[in-house]
């Protein structure tokens, strides 16, 4: 019991009692989704009638953007509220448990449990390091969750992959990871839709204390093997495909190309894959929606239907060859822009749409205020209750993301400024080039401009904490410390 009661006493934060008013919480974490459903009015558009039946019911943020461009940093600035320049977490290979300021913070699920709630989660919440090996373990913390699935070991089941691997690029990529296929397979065997069946069970039966449900779906993520029901529905000879132009890199600076896959891209060209790729990444949105409406069905049709308050988040955007670019890594809109969808029975105003600039940093003080939590200090987002009783309010506000140390990109209601580490700019029009093909850095006209999104900079940037190397002492005993508590318990 020791292990235990030291766990109890590290997050006995005072907060309020539960109660049988106590909304429940569904948390659905999606990975590199960007803005292509349909309903956020992407440069791509997939159909996805049940992402829409979400945002029917409570508050698109068609302005949001992630505090990171990339998995890791991404995720542990959501669990925690913190920003990467607050922590000094930039990239994937950080263990955050390890971080100086993130190691003893207390997370959102750490939150709910110390508020009374009942924490469960499932599938990809955490950043998953290892997905090559299949240990889908990454840097998962086991503390606040009552019950994981599939264990508190690992965070997803194993995965179906085709027969040949790659299908259809070049080991050279990733390895072969960044692929896809048409699985010949039910749905149902798929990971993510084990995932679901587990949620879709708790989500189905009353429990003895508010209920807080993390739900991670790892599609769209790579590689993009989905059965083929999913790629017939985007038959190959109606891909549209992202806009590039001639030149388009001519005026971005040196620290914007560094991680650029034009290596990649130009591949894809040559040899004609470039359709085939997208119709790939359309065809797992397309099983997303269908796995996010398996939420919402089991939602719908249980105990726990009128008090719940839904949030729908992707951990960062996604390039589809736009800059000539593929994945993330970046801080373009494209990279930055995230679908974001918050429904909360009897304060979201149903159907509505808010265009303000917000942060997925917003979620935690916002679900802190949604439930009645005593709320936290230092957190580095704002709550978007006001927004979600009055969608067309206006926040005066801008938002920053940060990638790697020192890079950094402010998107206002207008307007998109980076800054890099050396110092090189970015500037663009969001409102007459929402695609970022014109940068205004260097025309003195828009100086102004620049220094009043310079304002919404970081004040001070942590250093990069741990060195990055990927590296973890977490790993050897994180295993060995859940066994002694289940043994102790």
């Amino acid at each position: 019991m020791k292990l235990l009661k030291t766990l109890v006493l590290s997050f006995a934060i005072v907060g309020s009692a539960p109660g049988a008013d106590h909304p429940n919480v569904l948390f659905i974490a999606v990975d590199d989704l960007n803005a292509s459903p349909n309903q956020f009015r992407g440069e791509t558009a997939v159909s996805t009638p049940n992402i829409g039946r979400l945002a029917e019911r409570g508050v698109l943020f068609s302005n949001a953007h992630c505090a990171a461009p990339a998995c890791n940093p991404s995720r542990a600035s959501v669990i925690s509220g913190l920003a990467p320049s607050s922590t000094g977490v930039y990239v994937n290979s950080q263990d955050w448990r390890e971080n100086n300021v993130m190691k003893d913070c207390v997370t959102i699920p750490h939150y709910f449990q110390a508020n009374g709630y009942k924490t469960m989660g499932g599938g990809k919440i955490y950043h998953a390091s290892s997905l090559s090996k299949g240990a889908y373990t990454g840097f998962m913390d086991s503390r606040p969750w009552d019950e994981y699935f599939p264990s508190k070991d690992r965070q997803m089941p194993q995965e179906v992959n085709p027969p040949n691997m790659p299908a259809n690029t070049l080991k050279e990529f990733y390895g072969g990871r960044f692929d896809w296929a048409e699985l010949d397979i039910e749905p149902d065997e798929m990971a993510d839709a084990k995932v679901v069946a587990w949620a879709s069970k708790q989500l189905s039966q009353t429990h003895d204390q508010p209920l807080f449900l993390g739900v991670g779906i790892y599609r769209p993520h790579i590689p993009w093997y989905t059965p083929k029901k999913y790629f017939d529905l985007h038959p190959a000879d109606q891909i549209q495909l992202p806009e590039v132009r001639a030149g388009d890199l001519d005026d971005v600076p040196k620290a914007g190309k560094n991680k650029l896959k034009t290596a990649w891209h130009r591949w894809l060209v040559d040899n004609n894959k470039w359709a085939g790729a997208v119709r790939g990444y359309n065809a797992s949105v397309s099983f997303t929606d269908d796995m996010i409406g398996r939420l919402l069905d089991a939602l719908d049709n249980g105990p726990l239907a009128d008090n719940t308050i839904v949030v729908l988040w992707s951990d960062h955007g996604y390039h589809l060859g736009q800059k000539q670019h593929w994945e993330k890594f970046a801080l373009w809109e494209q990279t930055t822009r995230v679908p974001f969808i918050i429904s909360a029975p009897c304060v979201a105003k149903a159907g509505s749409r808010s265009n303000e600039p917000v942060s997925l940093l917003d979620i935690y003080p916002t679900l802190n205020e949604l439930c009645g939590f005593q709320p936290r200090e230092k957190l580095d987002g704002n709550s978007l209750v006001p927004l979600l009783k009055n969608p067309a309010k206006k926040n005066g506000r801008a938002v920053v993301t940060t990638n790697g140390y020192k890079n950094h990109a402010v998107r206002s209601d207008n307007w998109r400024y980076i800054r890099y580490a050396d110092g090189s700019e970015e500037l663009y029009d969001q409102a007459g080039d929402p695609k970022n093909f014109t940068n205004l850095a260097s025309n003195p006209e828009y100086d102004t401009v620049k220094e009043e999104l310079s304002a919404w900079l970081p004040k001070s940037d942590a250093e990069t904490h741990p060195t990055g190397n990927g590296k973890s002492k977490w790993k050897d005993t994180e295993k060995k410390k859940n066994q002694e508590a289940r043994n102790e318990n």
